[in-house]
C-alpha cells in the first residue's frame, strides 16, 4: 500500500472508532462530591479533580473564597466552571445577585436544586409558588445573558392531574426563560427506573444540563427527596438506563453532563463511572 493511501486509510479508521463512541460530552463533574475533600485544601482538591480527567466543574466558590479568586485559580487548572448554583431564596429576593457571582465565575448557567417545602409533602402551592419564581429570576438571568435550570430532586413527582407536579413545573414555566438540570438518580427515585427517557422524550429541549448518578439496583424510591449515601453507586451499576439515556441528551440539547457521587467513596466510584462511560457505543 502506498504511504498516502496508508495515511488516509488509518485516518479513515480512526473517524470510525471515535464515531462509534456515545459519549462525547466535556468531562464533568459536580463540585459537590469532593464537599470533604475542599476544607482540606481548595488547590489540592482542584488537582485531585484535574488527575481524574475532567476539564469541567460545576459549583460555586469554596468558602472563604470569592468568585474572582476561585475562578482564576480553576483557569490556572485548566478547568472551566460552566454551571453553577443559586438557592430559591437568593433566586427570589435578589437574582441580579446571582448574576453577578455567575457573572464574576464565568459561567453560562445556573441550577436551583431545591424547593422549600414541608418533608415529604411537596404540594401544588409550592409548585405554583417555584414557577413565579423561576419565570421571574429566568427572565432576569437571560436578559444577562445566563440560563436558569431546576435542578429536579424527586419530591417533585407527587401526582397531579394526569400526570405529576414536575410535568406542571415543566408546563408553567416559559421555556425562553427556563430550561432543566437532570438529575438521573432524583429523577429514578421518584418516578422509577424509565423516567428519564420518558422526560427526555415528553420534554425536548427543555433539559440542558444533566446531573450523571445511578441509583442501586432493588432500591425503590419516593417522594422524600432523600435516599443513604449507599444508594448512590457508580454510573452504569445501577438502575439506569444509560445507552439510551446519553443518546436522547445528545439528541435533545443537553449541553452539560456533571458526574455527582453522593457516595462517601467518591475516589473509588469515579473511576468506574468514567470508564463505563468512556465504553458506551
Amino acid at each position: 500500500m502506498k504511504p498516502l493511501l496508508f495515511l488516509i486509510v488509518a485516518a479513515l479508521s480512526v473517524v470510525g472508532v471515535n464515531a462509534q463512541k456515545l459519549f462525547t460530552y466535556p468531562i464533568g463533574v459536580q463540585t459537590y462530591t469532593f464537599r470533604d475533600h475542599f476544607p482540606k485544601g481548595v488547590e489540592k482538591t482542584l488537582d485531585e479533580i484535574k488527575s481524574l480527567g475532567f476539564t469541567e466543574i460545576e459549583g460555586n466558590a469554596p468558602k472563604g473564597m470569592t468568585e474572582s479568586a476561585y475562578k482564576i485559580l480553576c483557569d490556572a487548572k485548566g478547568l472551566s466552571i460552566p454551571s453553577t448554583g443559586a438557592e430559591y431564596d437568593e433566586l427570589l429576593k435578589d437574582p441580579m445577585a446571582v448574576v453577578a457571582k455567575a457573572k464574576a465565575l464565568g459561567t453560562k448557567f445556573v441550577m436551583c436544586a431545591w424547593i422549600p417545602h414541608q418533608k415529604s409533602n411537596f404540594n401544588l402551592e409550592n409548585a405554583k409558588n417555584a414557577v413565579q419564581v423561576f419565570n421571574n429570576a429566568g427572565k432576569i438571568l437571560r436578559a444577562n445573558g445566563l440560563t436558569l435550570c431546576y435542578h429536579e430532586h424527586g419530591f417533585e413527582f407527587q401526582p397531579y392531574e394526569d400526570g405529576t407536579l414536575l410535568d406542571y413545573i415543566i408546563k408553567s414555566t416559559n421555556p425562553k426563560y427556563v430550561s432543566f438540570e437532570m438529575d438521573v438518580l432524583w429523577v429514578m427515585h421518584g418516578g422509577g427506573a424509565t423516567m428519564p427517557v420518558t422526560l427526555l422524550n415528553k420534554y425536548p429541549g427543555r433539559f440542558k444540563l444533566m446531573h450523571l448518578k445511578d441509583l442501586k439496583k432493588g432500591v425503590k424510591g419516593d417522594f422524600s427527596g432523600g435516599t443513604p449515601a449507599e444508594n448512590d453507586v457508580p454510573v452504569g451499576a445501577g438502575q439506569g438506563n444509560w445507552k439510551e439515556i446519553i443518546k436522547l441528551a445528545k439528541k435533545y440539547g443537553v449541553v452539560h453532563c456533571f458526574i455527582e457521587d453522593e457516595s462517601n467513596h467518591e475516589m473509588e466510584n469515579i473511576p468506574l463511572s468514567l470508564a463505563y462511560l468512556k465504553s458506551l457505543k
